[in-house]
């Protein structure tokens, strides 16, 4: 084994890589306040950002889910790693080498993690097959992307590349370069032949990268090129550890900064569709890999537009019965976007690299623009199965439609709709048809679900809501004035520990009355103190946290905003004073309570005593009042 990495090399690592530009590749952040981004969180549904991230603090915290941590924590969790394997991973990406403690540098393979070794395979092999394209053998793969309008510069742009027709040569070089057959077989780049020995599972195909919204390579699409190869049209890389296909989307990582800044994303079916797209100036465009578009791909496109209400997500589909189809379905999810849906219908049977080779690609860019709101599309498919021509019909596909247009979100386009289904339906008396479509939205929004789907006896079910978030230790009550000023001031120590210093260090644990700001208190404490006020000084008091419930709670602090508009040493001070004096008016009435106990009859030493405590805590408490901070 390599051995634990050097403490000095992860701190290094979590220096070298700015968590915002980490978790940026998962989802678009926009300015929060106070120095902090907001987004919607990766880890769990939402409709609304409720995700922060602080770069100057090198912390993100989630306030629905309670999800939190350090950059480090967040590659683990997202991309489900250890937690060497997410060292190494962003020491990779900032060029940092590694030292472990057993093993001095590492020179490469035994300590590595499975997805590691898997993803840098994946690597090695992307670029294998792309020096294979300009061989002798790979002219006909030159010569299928050609005919497609690609030229080598496209495929350089898309690092399309080239397998060889050999059993083997895949198999040979990645031996070359390290990687074990049992690392080959589970990556899906190889498989078991009938003798025993791993063979390449990809031969004699092009070759297209799938790469994870963080640019790492997890899989390849490859498409037959030649008549005597008996396998499928396209071949995609099997399930493993890290490829999910139902979790990727072919050129989100060329789409993404696009997509989150014009709020847009193109849906296609294909590769080549893709390339086409990218090279017409439609550059928001992604594809499935094999798959239906589904729920997993909705989340990753939400994290990315936000759910801006003005943002869109427009699907090409062929013409045919099969395209239509598959707009249907894509329909069918329309609610889970907060972004409107559109539909672009390719003309005569054509998809985007088509239209791209016969009529360039300012066809391409003006498929998009000519798109239709999918919704329309849906009723005008609803419609088109009735018979108008008769009263029967005619209220047959109302029953049918009028849920569809209850459905928009948007009311102002949901009334427009209302009086247009009236028009394709033949029916004069449109505010019969606008009523009807008002009354089944608003049974919907009482029952809080969708319109029933009338004709066909279907209903659609709202999305369950997602399961509270956990409290961060004992349930506290917010509106305690008492609970809410210990929050504010364990903020301060946490983000501007200065303000609050020497101060601070000198407060008993027992001065914070809910259980989970004392734990934090005495992490601080652990640590050595809001005083220390070292540039790894989060670190260390998360570290010092006795659990991840603490842990947690450190990073929720850490990152939420401190309530006021100006942070400065009066505000700290205020806090600092209403701790400290509800603190002392508990110990008064503790003290008062001993009195009374000891009543008139107490030997005279310990009386004298207890009221000089009492004198002496109303003489502070009266300071504090009257002199605030100056009174500490």
């Amino acid at each position: 084994m390599a051995g634990r990495i050097n403490d000095d090399d992860v701190k290094a690592v979590r220096d070298a890589v700015p968590i915002d530009a980490v978790v940026s590749d998962y989802l678009q952040l926009r300015n929060a306040g106070g120095g902090n981004l907001k987004g919607l969180c990766p880890f769990h549904d939402e409709k609304s950002p409720s995700f922060q991230v602080s770069p100057s603090k090198g912390l993100y915290h989630c306030f629905g889910c309670q999800a939190g941590g350090d950059t480090l924590d967040f590659i683990m969790k997202i991309d489900h790693l250890s937690f060497s394997e997410a060292v190494e991973r962003l020491a990779g990406q900032a060029g940092i080498t590694l030292r472990y403690e057993e093993g001095g540098y590492t020179a490469g393979t035994s300590g590595r993690g499975e997805r590691i070794r898997l993803v840098e395979a994946h690597k090695a092999a992307a670029q294998f097959y792309v020096d294979q394209l300009d061989g002798p053998e790979a002219e006909i793969g030159r010569k299928f992307l050609a005919e497609r309008g690609f030229d080598q510069a496209a495929a350089a742009h898309f690092s399309v590349g080239y397998s060889p027709a050999g059993w083997d040569h895949l198999t040979r070089f990645l031996r070359g370069k390290g990687f074990s057959d049992k690392e080959l077989i589970t990556s899906g780049l190889a498989q078991d032949s009938r003798s025993g020995k791993p063979i390449d599972r990809f031969r004699g195909r092009l070759m297209w990268p799938i790469r994870d919204i963080s640019g790492e390579v997890v899989g390849f699409g490859a498409r037959k090129l030649r008549d005597d190869d008996n396998g499928p049209k396209y071949l995609n890389t099997p399930e493993t550890a890290i490829y999910k296909k139902s979790q990727v989307l072919y050129g989100i990582d060329l789409a993404k900064k696009e997509i989150a800044k014009t709020s847009r994303a193109v849906v296609v079916e294909g590769y080549t569709d893709v390339m086409a797209c990218h090279l017409a100036g439609v550059t928001t465009a992604i594809a499935t890999c094999g798959t239906a578009f589904g729920g997993d791909h909705i989340k990753i496109l939400r994290r990315l537009l936000m759910d801006n209400a003005t943002a869109e997500v427009i699907f090409t589909f062929d013409g045919d019965a099969a395209g239509q189809k598959a707009a249907l379905r894509a329909f069918e999810d329309d609610q889970k976007f907060a972004a409107e849906t559109s539909i672009a219908i390719t003309p005569g049977g054509m998809d985007p690299c088509d239209l791209r080779l016969a009529q360039g690609d300012a066809a391409v860019s003006g498929l998009v623009e000519s798109r239709t709101p999918l919704f329309e599309f849906a009723l005008r498919h609803i419609v088109a199965r009735h018979n108008l021509e008769n009263p029967a019909g005619r209220a047959a596909a109302l029953d049918e439609a009028a849920p569809v247009v209850a459905n928009i979100k948007n009311i102002a386009i949901q009334h427009e709709s209302a009086v247009q289904l009236a028009g394709m339906l033949g029916i004069r008396d449109e505010q019969f048809v606008v009523k009807r479509v008002a009354q089944l939205a608003r049974w919907a929004r009482e029952r809080g679900g969708r319109p029933e789907q009338g004709g066909r006896g279907r209903t659609y079910e709202a999305a369950p809501a997602p399961a509270p978030a956990t409290a961060g230790g004992p349930a506290l009550n917010l509106r305690s004035p008492a609970h809410r000023t210990e929050r504010e001031l364990l903020k301060l120590a946490l983000q501007r520990p200065a303000l609050v210093s020497p101060a601070f260090d000198a407060y008993g644990i027992d001065e914070f009355t809910a259980p989970p700001y004392a734990a934090v208190r005495q992490a601080i404490q652990d640590a050595g103190g809001a005083s220390l006020g070292t540039e790894d000084y989060l670190a260390r008091v998360r570290e010092a946290a006795p659990n991840d419930t603490v842990r947690a709670l450190v990073t929720e602090l850490a990152v939420e905003a401190i309530h006021a508009k100006t942070v400065d040493e009066i505000y700290a001070g205020v806090q600092l004073v209403q701790v400290r004096l509800r603190a002392v008016d508990r110990r008064v009435q503790e003290v008062q309570g001993t009195l009374s106990r000891l009543g008139a009859q107490a030997p005279p030493e310990q009386l004298a005593a207890v009221q000089e405590e009492l004198w002496v805590l109303q003489q502070y408490g009266q300071r504090l009042r009257n002199r605030g901070a100056e009174g500490l």
